[in-house]
């Protein structure tokens, strides 16, 4: 059918690492929890009707996930700063995050903009 955009109904996982504390290098940037939601708010306006997974991961927590568990130590031992944004198990961004490489790394999992 011509005209119909196909929205994509892969479900992207998408982590958040942080902490409570502010990011000595980042302290004019928002919370990592504050991050967290804006990115949640955001990819759903963007991005309606196409599921994703969206997860905060406090580095600070007791994690049982081997794989979280050693990027949460990644973080603590200053190899990322925090907030760190991971989809689809790529490294997007961190410390001071913005919107435009965390939708071209959706886009390029077929997600689909709306107007």
């Amino acid at each position: 059918m011509e005209g119909v955009i196909s929205l994509s109904t892969n479900k992207v996982k998408i982590e958040i690492y942080g902490a409570d504390i502010i990011c000595a290098s980042c302290v004019n940037s928002p919370s990592s929890k504050d991050t967290y939601e804006w990115l949640q708010a955001a990819i759903g306006r963007k991005y309606p009707e196409q599921p994703f997974e969206i997860e905060y991961i406090d580095i600070e927590s007791d994690l049982t996930d081997a794989k979280q568990k050693e990027i949460a130590e990644q973080v603590l031992n200053d190899e990322f700063f925090y907030p760190l944004v991971i989809i689809a198990d790529e490294v997007i961004g961190e410390g001071h995050i913005q919107l435009k490489p965390v939708f071209t790394a959706l886009e390029k999992h077929g997600y689909v903009a709306q107007s």
